[in-house]
Formats: C-alpha cells, sequence, structure tokens
C-alpha cells in the first residue's frame, strides 16, 4: 500500500490510471489513527491497490478540491476521477459496515469496464 506524506501529497497523484482506492488522513485527527489499523486491514483484502493520503497540512487544496470536510475519508478512484467515497461522521470517523460498502464498491468497480 502506497501511502503519500503530508508534504509531498499532491492532486497530481490522483491521476493514476485503473481503479484504486484513498483513505484521507491527518495526522492531527484521533480518528484517523483509529481508522489506519482497519484501512490496512481493508486494503490487505481490498480487490485493488490502496493509499493513504495524508492532508494533514489544512492548506493542502485537496481539502477543497474534494470537498473534504472530515478525515478519516474514502474515495474509490477511476482513472484519476472521483467514482465513489464514505465521509467520516464527526465524533466517530469511518465503521466496519463504511469499509464494508466501499470494498463491495471497489470489487464492483474493478470488474466494470470503463464507460
Amino acid at each position: 500500500m502506497e501511502t503519500f506524506g503530508a508534504s509531498a501529497f499532491r492532486g497530481d497523484h490522483l491521476l493514476k490510471p485503473g481503479v484504486w482506492a484513498v483513505g484521507f488522513v491527518a495526522d492531527w485527527c484521533p480518528w484517523s489513527d483509529a481508522f489506519r489499523p482497519a484501512f490496512e486491514r481493508f486494503a490487505a483484502d481490498a480487490p485493488g491497490p490502496c493509499a493513504y493520503g495524508d492532508i494533514s497540512d489544512e492548506s493542502n487544496p485537496l481539502w477543497e478540491t474534494l470537498a473534504i470536510d472530515v478525515v478519516p475519508t474514502i474515495v474509490l478512484f477511476r482513472d484519476g476521477v472521483p467514482v465513489a467515497r464514505r465521509d467520516g461522521v464527526r465524533g466517530r470517523g469511518l465503521s466496519a459496515a463504511d469499509l464494508d460498502a466501499m470494498r463491495r464498491s471497489l470489487a464492483d468497480l474493478a470488474r466494470r469496464p470503463p464507460t
């Protein structure tokens, strides 16, 4: 699994070909810390590549570009375009059910040809 550090993570990292999942996290967020082990398990079983996108710097333009209001958030990309997402809930983060739903979406996207 790739990890894009806060200082190096830019929007052009999202332009990779194929279908893949990015878990957006911030080092100052306790819900992101709790999310990391669950996302690592998700990535180990995922039917496609996964990466962490560290957007700890609140001036990172991806907060606005992807309209991320809460971390952690998972976004599925196809050829650099966001096609599905699950946003964390304030005071809770993401649940196991959220990760299961994203795993199913990732598998479905990986099976379907691009449109």
